[in-house]
């Protein structure tokens, strides 16, 4: 996990909200979760400070405030759309956003079944649509997978010098180097692991940190269907409920999927035990799924 570039405590958030949002200053405050790009503190019951924790960030926490509001009244799950936003300003350099607080728990280990399937794949539908002209890109996301090679092959070696890469995996991204994107460009979230995702008593709940959102292949997206614990009859149900899906695709997904784990698991042998575990899920996946032989 990169090291923040700026100190993030209560104090520091209670001092901002004083200048630029005084009516919500009294409330408690709490961290609430640290991630790579942003850290979040619990304001009071119902809101969230959502802050970046790295200079690069500052441009993407622009985009979700711009954009998330006007996707968000077509998704079929809640996401946080900002209901305020706030300035750099001397102490703190970077734009900032108040955004909604869901119930729920980031989806864990535990295997999603049928009907959760049922409702990402859904969910994947109905933001897969097409972006306007002025929609953001990304150059880690939503491009072609040969853009990433360089950055997998580093990883992948390590990785396979440990024994950790099954070759299952080696031969799924293999294959999707040579699938072309064929099919425009559509609206993404672009980092759809399982702590973007939320859960509350057995039911999604939201989708959270759009950092990434941009225009698209929507392969990167679908690579979800391995990066989330779901059973292979719940993966089929989400396939099903997002609709046809071409071979070169679904090729292009399961190498995003590789991608990803490849990625997470590098990483998280480093110094982040649940990107590690993320990581280990979605190669075993990939090696696990009967229709990749």
């Amino acid at each position: 996990m990169p090291a923040a570039e700026v100190t993030l405590d209560a104090e520091r958030v209670r001092s901002l909200l004083r200048a630029q949002h005084p009516d919500l200053a009294d409330r408690t405050i709490d961290v609430l979760a640290e991630g790579w790009d942003t850290m979040t503190f619990r304001l009071g019951a119902d809101l969230i400070v959502r802050l970046p924790r790295r200079a690069i960030v500052g441009a993407q926490i622009v985009n979700e405030q711009l954009w998330l509001p006007r996707l968000a009244p077509v998704l079929p799950l809640p996401i946080p759309a900002p209901v305020r936003v706030g300035a750099p300003q001397a102490d703190f350099p970077w734009p900032w956003s108040i955004v909604p607080f869901y119930p729920g728990e980031p989806i864990g280990d535990a295997p999603l079944d049928r009907s959760v399937g049922t409702v990402f794949g859904g969910f994947l539908r109905a933001l897969h649509r097409t972006p306007p002209p002025d929609a953001p890109v990304n150059p880690f996301r939503g491009g072609p997978l040969a853009d990433r090679a360089a950055s997998y092959n580093d990883r992948a070696k390590g990785l396979a010098e440990r024994g950790a890469l099954p070759e299952a995996a080696r031969r799924v991204w293999i294959d999707a180097l040579q699938a072309p994107i064929d099919v425009a460009p559509t609206w993404l979230h672009g980092d759809l692991h399982p702590l973007n995702v939320l859960i509350d008593d057995g039911r999604l709940s939201a989708v959270i940190d759009w950092i990434d959102v941009c225009a698209g292949d929507r392969a990167t997206d679908l690579a979800s269907l391995w990066a989330l614990p779901f059973t292979a009859d719940a993966r089929a149900a989400a396939f099903a409920a997002y609709g046809d899906v071409s071979r070169g695709t679904l090729a292009r997904a399961r190498g995003w999927a590789a991608y990803f784990g490849v990625m997470h698991l590098s990483a998280g042998l480093a110094n982040a035990p649940r990107h590690a575990r993320i990581g280990e899920r979605i190669l075993r996946s990939l090696a696990d799924d009967a229709s990749v032989a």
